[in-house]
């Protein structure tokens, strides 16, 4: 019901009313004009169908309308905090702060008064993104980015209603702080988060599509091979190992380190991890280490226990699972010489800092920096040649494949799948052939032979 009344002794004496429900709303105006404006806007509502509210008796486009619009960088951290609760991997929520904040410093109306971009990245990851108990309030400076941002950050229905928003989004993704590429992986992995949040904003119906499947854009291209110009072959990875030892006190307590990653193929993370506990190391023959988990460094602002590494299960698998490697002698009489000389943390790890503590991925590193100079040529000094202690992992696997291990096994010791492990050793995969095809070619002389008879 809508109904104009005139109240000559008002000083607004024209009074719109209407019923929402079995409440009664009224509006005055000091002209008739006005009134039978806002009873036309009423009607109109109503005929279109609006759902209006009982308690203010707007209708609901108006009421949307004087509601506050919750902008991308509220919602990204609505999105950020969610996470945090529900995914307590440190390392996973350091990624995606990385990825919330290349995506939201994009996501504003104008760039006038912006704080320089790397100000504003420090204070999107280190407090917008970041939710530790650990965390102190940002410094006045950081708290100024914060507050710029908050006041140019777009409005959630933007991201439907201009897609170049999105195309926006994603440039900016893909591109680093220095104006150069992000890595294949960087980009896929920012993408992955970007899209969560997006569809994260339509199940709190924020948005009512996911806008990002709409836009035309792909992500680059990534290489499933390893180039194996800058993986070392056997010969060259025992040289780094031997000139790591080369190195004082420090090299001495790391050979054995680096020579996990290699002759058991330990991921960096698994060989710091490693404990006495885990390892059988006989007088003589083969050895075996048990692979339960990893020591990664990720900043003590991301963990819950506001330690500055993370320790968690074997990538890929349940917490709970374990691999088991065999060994070979050589790493046998390296780790008990290892154990011997420099005994255990009290924890039972075999590898430690300098000060005691959690090995450094910074400190392990440097000294396999100062091998390579001992080790390699001017010419692989140059180049990307077994550029970081990784290397020691994928020259580790290869040597495997080489000596005609069974695929299955190699990935099973690898601690990946056999997809994986052709995804990217596919090359030393391949360079088999010509051992394969002489066991076919065998195979089918004897059946000849078999058919022609004596």
């Amino acid at each position: 019901m809508y109904e104009l009344r005139v109240r000559p002794q008002y000083p607004k004496p024209y009074q719109v009313r209407w019923v929402v429900g079995t409440k009664t709303h009224a509006r005055s105006f000091s002209t008739k004009t006005l009134a039978d404006n806002r009873r036309s806007q009423l009607m109109s509502a109503a005929q279109k169908g609006e759902q209006f509210d009982v308690e203010t008796g707007l209708p609901k486009s108006e009421l949307v309308a004087q509601q506050p619009q919750l902008t991308w960088f509220d919602h990204a951290k609505d999105y950020a905090k969610m996470k945090w609760d529900e995914a307590a991997s440190a390392k996973g929520r350091a990624t995606r702060a990385d990825a919330l904040a290349a995506v939201t410093a994009a996501l504003v109306k104008d760039t006038k008064g912006a704080p320089a971009p790397t100000l504003l990245r420090r204070a999107l990851t280190g407090y917008a993104f970041n939710f530790s108990e650990h965390r102190t309030p940002p410094p006045e400076h950081l708290a100024a980015a914060l507050a710029w941002l908050s006041s140019k950050a777009l409005p959630m229905p933007a991201l439907e209603e201009d897609s170049e928003l999105i195309r926006t989004a994603l440039k900016a993704l893909s591109t680093r702080l220095n104006g150069k590429r992000a890595a294949a992986t960087t980009i896929t992995n920012r993408r992955t988060v970007f899209n969560n949040a997006l569809r994260y904003a339509v199940e709190r119906k924020r948005l009512t599509t996911n806008p990002l499947p709409s836009v035309d854009w792909s992500p680059p291209a990534t290489d499933d091979e390893i180039d194996w110009r800058y993986v070392p072959n056997p010969q060259q990875a025992k040289a780094l190992i031997d000139a790591v030892g080369t190195l004082g006190p420090r090299g001495e307590h790391l050979q054995a380190f680096f020579a996990c990653i290699y002759y058991a193929a330990t991921r960096p993370a698994e060989a710091m991890n490693l404990r006495e506990s885990d390892c059988t190391l006989p007088d003589t023959g083969w050895g075996v280490v048990l692979l339960s988990g990893s020591s990664s460094r990720v900043g003590s602002a991301w963990t819950d226990d506001g330690k500055s590494y993370e320790e968690r299960g074997l990538k890929h698998r349940a917490r709970a699972s374990v691999r088991d490697v065999p060994i070979p002698p050589e790493l046998v009489r390296m780790l008990r010489a290892h154990i011997d000389r420099y005994g255990v943390a009290p924890d039972g790890r075999l590898f430690r800092a300098a000060q005691g503590g959690i090995l450094l991925s910074k400190e392990y590193a440097d000294v396999w920096k100062q091998a390579r100079e001992v080790a390699l040529t001017p010419h692989q000094l140059d180049s990307p040649f077994a550029e970081v202690p990784y290397v020691g992992r994928k020259a580790g696997i290869s040597m495997w494949i080489a000596s005609g291990v069974d695929p299955v096994e190699v990935a099973r010791r690898a601690g990946h799948s056999v997809a994986v492990l052709y995804k990217f050793y596919a090359r030393v995969l391949d360079g088999r052939r010509e051992q394969a095809n002489a066991l076919i070619e065998r195979a089918m002389r004897a059946v000849e032979q078999k058919a022609i008879g004596p």
